[in-house]
């Protein structure tokens, strides 16, 4: 296994480890909640599980991903970056929290030194008892970089696009998996 990360960035950037886990989310940062019907069944359920977990889901909707082989998992070492060549910006994070339960899949990542914002965010499909399947992104960020803190009101602006985008690549992924 590949270690994503140097030596001396083993820890997360902010104070609130785990706090898209609860409610309410810590207060000094932006907050974001965006949550999108992707589908219906068992099958699309454990699709969208699967392509959140594997970071399927974050590289169909054109984010390039340096993860950790297979499933995530707390500790799990992560470097998600956007752009090309030396307009990349990479991200580097390490996955906080991790849900494999009956009725919820999914996980949380944080920032790590480097990354362009302080905070958290989370993924999480969720099967209700009609069988409607849901995904969720929870984040609460600040900037931690002289470019992001410029950008101002376009960060969280870019971020609540990027979690609709990612909801409607989600969708796609489950539906393919609708049982024959």
């Amino acid at each position: 296994m590949t270690r994503l990360i140097s030596a001396g960035r083993d820890t997360v950037s902010y104070p609130d480890r785990g706090a898209t886990r609860r409610r309410p989310l810590p207060a000094g940062y932006h907050h974001l909640r965006h949550r999108t019907r992707i589908g219906h069944g068992r099958a699309a359920f454990e699709a969208a599980g699967v392509a959140v977990t594997t970071f399927h889901a974050h590289r169909a909707s054109g984010m390039l991903v340096r993860a950790d082989a297979g499933a995530v998992r707390p500790g799990s070492r992560v470097v998600v970056g956007i752009g090309i060549g030396p307009l990349r910006i990479e991200a580097p994070c390490e996955v906080i929290w991790t849900a494999y339960e009956p009725r919820r899949i999914g996980f949380a990542y944080g920032t790590l030194a480097g990354h362009p914002e302080c905070g958290e965010e989370s993924f999480l499909v969720d099967i209700d008892a009609d069988g409607a399947v849901w995904f969720e992104v929870t984040a609460f960020s600040r900037p931690a970089t002289w470019y992001t803190r410029l950008a101002g009101p376009v960060v969280p602006f870019l971020q609540l696009r990027y979690a609709r985008w990612l909801g409607h690549r989600l969708r796609r992924l489950a539906a393919a998996a609708r049982p024959a």
